[in-house]
């Protein structure tokens, strides 16, 4: 399972999002658009799927998760053909809506995180670290590719082609071995031999029942405010990297490389979180990210911005795993996807603001150094709310349940 949720990650947010960013000018370019014009595009499918995020933790929590991801799967792969042929910012935003909101979060975003929080429970953050290098590498490779098609043809070939790829590969990889639990197979998680003392199997929880507990509130916060951050830097770091005379080509070359770095990022801060205590690897994740930002901010020369990146990709690629192992610590399987659903709703009122705000604040100063001094702001936010939060992860089947507020 840890193989698909790999791939599921690698085009589902290697194809969209990585490859956004560098399909940011040419679009902007094509429909004679801003630059925060361009950034609504990614809020409204991000914001869609937000809203549909309840809907789809439950869904993946009471069906089977292959039918589930398939349909996902299958969206987004029409929502990428139907990008090619749109003809006004108009019918873009509204493909962004209709397909690629839904398609984006139901198959990375949650889904593929369920698959593996139910077939991994000791070695969950472990397990989440390695499948969700699936979107570092799609972030080292989608960018260049991207890249090329750029020069080659234009952001609309390259989209129908994505889409293509997505329909005949993807859907048919999940519908054939995606399985939704180890119990369904005779097998437990883990890997473990049937002999093995599991923990108890907690009961699903209703939705006031998560809302109010205390780690969740705070996770709903610090992980908004990174992928706020995180989100505006991805998508406008080849539109910054060009800005300061980087060409295109190289500037990809930047973003695949901050994936990249994110692999080992996603690899080390997963095994991180099932070995030390949650707060101490988030704190050295922001850690990472800050340095980063830094370098980026005090330079206009190739090299130390290449390296920068590095740096803040690496501290980027430990959030989505650590996030999933800190929901399935606290909440466990059977209320894994409903959590993350909630979550991603309340979320997304914060990390949505991201891109568009960027986006608006270079349109408005002519700079992104405004945008960068916001982030660090925030960073401080989010480390001080990372000592509010009470969960260990560290042997999961010690951890008992938060109490509420």
């Amino acid at each position: 399972m840890v193989a698909i949720g790999f791939c599921i990650d690698f085009i589902a947010i290697g194809f969209f999002f990585y490859s956004y960013g560098v399909f940011f000018k040419a679009i902007a370019e094509d429909f004679q658009g801003s630059r925060m014009g361009v950034s609504l595009g990614i809020v409204i499918a991000q914001g869609t799927g937000a809203l549909l995020a309840p809907l789809i933790g439950r869904a993946l929590d009471r069906y089977p998760i292959k039918q589930v991801i398939a349909l996902a799967a299958t969206s987004l792969g029409i929502g990428f053909i139907l990008l090619g042929f749109t003809t006004s910012p108009l019918w873009f935003y509204l493909v962004m809506c209709l397909f690629m909101g839904f398609g984006s979060t139901a198959t990375a975003q949650i889904g593929s995180l369920k698959l593996i929080s139910n077939w991994f429970v000791l070695k969950r953050g472990t397990a989440l670290g390695f499948a969700s290098t699936g979107i570092s590498v799609g972030g080292m490779v989608m960018p260049a590719v991207s890249a090329w098609f750029i020069v080659h043809f234009s952001w609309r070939e390259g989209f129908i082609v994505y889409g293509i790829i997505t329909l005949v590969v993807l859907v048919p990889l999940v519908l054939r071995y995606v399985v939704s639990r180890p119990e369904n197979v005779g097998q437990l998680p883990d890997g473990l031999p049937s002999t093995q003392q599991l923990p108890p199997a907690r009961s699903p929880l209703k939705t006031r029942e998560i809302v109010v507990d205390r780690n969740f509130i705070v996770m709903v916060i610090i992980i908004g405010l990174l992928f706020g951050i995180q989100s505006a830097t991805l998508i406008h770091m080849v539109p910054r990297a060009t800005d300061i005379g980087i060409d295109l080509v190289a500037a990809a070359f930047i973003a695949s490389v901050c994936a990249g770095t994110g692999v080992a990022g996603k690899i080390a801060f997963g095994t991180m979180v099932d070995r030390m205590p949650v707060r101490l690897a988030f704190w050295i994740a922001v850690a990472c990210q800050i340095l980063g930002q830094a370098v980026m901010f005090l330079t206009s020369d190739y090299l130390p911005f290449f390296i920068g990146a590095a740096i803040f990709g690496f501290g980027m690629g430990g959030i989505v795993p650590m996030q999933g192992a800190v929901v399935g610590a606290a909440f466990g399987r059977a209320s894994f996807g409903q959590v993350l659903g909630v979550m991603h709703l309340l979320m997304a009122f914060i990390h949505l603001a991201g891109p568009p705000l960027t986006g608006w604040i270079y349109d408005y100063t002519g700079s992104y150094d405004w945008a960068f001094l916001t982030f660090f702001a925030l960073y401080a936010v989010v480390a001080v709310m990372i000592a509010v939060l009470k969960v260990e992860t560290r042997g999961s089947h010690r951890i008992k349940t938060t109490s509420k507020i």
